[in-house]
């Protein structure tokens, strides 16, 4: 298939890589060029405290095809990547990182893979990752948890690097949720994709931009928002101490019989400990509820635009 027959948008976001943008602007305008002749680049400044929006400001005045969109502060990746899904306008998009971890060069194997199937998307899935022990090992914790206690259900090792047809797109913009994350959304859907193995470089300079708080936070969303297993673990702890503390006040109430026990000792601890545990299961079933409309109730959106370079 003539890939050149197809609008191509490119969505980034950016978040603190004012020493890459330049070499990635160099190594997209090799390749995309020669696939597709009708292309945008969407930049998406996730509040950079560096120099990053400025660089692309320059970037846009030597690249036309350039598109920078400025969000009012971090809002984080995922909130950055939906902005960029509302704005962009191709027939296929590619979303990738920043960083030149994520190879231009294997755009057209992503889109190739795309043409070649009747999937909806196409995503890198890593052969091997030059990340350090400590990202690996989160990750690797991150799809496991993820995978025993919510029903998203994808392969292993698979990155944000990917291409998405337009009309998956569209039918992703139809799920307003604010609470949950634009990616595992698309799993959550059910989106058909084929994997295409690829090697992820090192990054290309700075640091990034996950730590430790970023990921913790990334995994919760996930679970608050496609999993009620905290508050049915909630309800489940809430039986089990009520099982407890019957067992606990038959055996209290026979000592006391025995004259074992100071006079209202046993009355007391036995309702406290059976209060105790109907609390815990009246909590957990009163957050199945309230959990899962207080946020969305809000409305608030998930990105708020400062700026947009046409």
């Amino acid at each position: 298939m003539d890939n050149k027959t197809n609008k191509l948008s490119i969505l980034i976001p950016v978040y603190n890589d004012q020493d890459v943008l330049e070499e990635l602007n160099a190594r997209l305008m090799q390749v995309i060029p020669a696939i597709c002749d009708d292309f945008e680049i969407v930049l998406v400044d996730d509040g950079s405290k560096d120099k990053s929006w400025q660089k692309i400001e320059e970037l846009k005045q030597i690249n036309s095809h350039i598109v920078g969109i400025k969000l009012m502060r971090n809002f984080g990746q995922q909130n950055a990547i939906a902005a960029g899904l509302d704005y962009v306008h191709g027939d296929l998009i590619v979303i990738m990182d920043s960083d030149l971890q994520d190879r231009p060069e294997d755009i057209p194997k992503l889109i190739d893979a795309l043409n070649q199937s009747d999937a909806s998307m196409a995503i890198a899935k890593w052969k091997s990752r030059k990340d350090g022990f400590f990202k690996k090992s989160v990750s690797k914790l991150f799809y496991s948890v993820s995978r025993k206690i919510t029903k998203i259900k994808h392969e292993p090792h698979l990155g944000v690097f990917r291409v998405i047809r337009k009309e998956t797109v569209d039918e992703l913009k139809k799920y307003e949720e604010k609470t949950s994350t634009t990616l595992s959304l698309l799993y959550w859907i059910g989106v058909d994709y084929v994997a295409v193995e690829l090697e992820r470089d090192e990054r290309f300079a700075g640091k990034s931009g996950y730590n430790l708080k970023k990921m913790i936070l990334l995994t919760m969303d996930r679970i608050f928002s496609f999993s009620m297993f905290p508050i049915r673990a909630a309800i489940y702890t809430g039986l089990l101490i009520s099982a407890v503390s019957f067992i606990i006040g038959v055996i209290l109430i026979l000592r006391h019989f025995f004259g074992n026990v100071a006079p209202g000792w046993t009355s007391i601890v036995v309702l406290v400990l059976f209060l105790f545990g109907v609390n815990f299961i009246f909590m957990g079933i009163i957050g199945e509820y309230l959990g899962r409309v207080f946020l969305e109730s809000k409305k608030r959106p998930k990105y708020v635009i400062k700026k947009i370079l046409e």
